[in-house]
């Protein structure tokens, strides 16, 4: 079966190839709901449904995925700026926040499967400095929290409860669980 997935990031498309999955990239047109009433794993997962309908194969089955760090009931994108970005990685500093990865999976002929999983990471408490220094070493502006875990997470990170794979974007063990059980030919 023919697989897409509804992302063009980078770090979604890394953890696919890890798994030996043959697949192709479409970017989703989709906009994106924030929406602060809706629960963070609905959100998610509305928001990766969103994303794979609006990428069109009848004959394949298409990955949509969203993520998102939640902290004190807030959802946490991808930051607008470098301001933004400093402000979020200062309030994230010294606390324990949530990664949810929504996925939705549509199958041909309609099927469709929506999943998420929430993984749990401790911050360090760090200064502007540390932040200045994370920054001069990688781009947070494109993504969730203006951290990726893959990317000098070392310098942030104290622990992580749970999936590394979800912080990076894609909960890839669930994914494929949910591809097999679905009869999809693996690659």
């Amino acid at each position: 079966m023919r697989i897409v997935l509804a992302s063009t990031s980078p770090r979604r498309r890394e953890l696919l190839e890890r798994e030996g999955l043959e697949f192709e990239v479409m970017a989703s047109p989709a906009e994106e709901l924030h929406d602060e009433s809706i629960a963070l794993s609905e959100l998610c997962e509305r928001n990766a449904e969103l994303k794979a309908r609006a990428v069109v194969v009848p004959e394949a089955a298409v990955i949509g995925a969203d993520t998102l760090v939640w902290i004190d009931g807030v959802p946490l994108g991808k930051p607008k700026d470098m301001t933004e970005a400093r402000e979020v990685l200062a309030r994230l500093s010294g606390q324990v926040h949530t990664v949810c990865t929504g996925v939705c999976v549509v199958f041909p002929g309609g099927k469709v499967e929506r999943f998420h999983e929430l993984t749990e990471v401790s911050f360090r408490d760090f200064d502007e400095k540390v932040i200045e220094d994370y920054f001069s070493k990688v781009n947070p502006l494109d993504k969730a929290g203006a951290y990726g875990i893959q990317e000098h997470g070392e310098m942030l990170v104290e622990e992580i409860v749970g999936s590394f794979d979800n912080v990076m974007g894609l909960p890839v063990a669930l994914l494929m669980a949910r591809l097999e059980a679905c009869g999809t030919a693996m690659g």
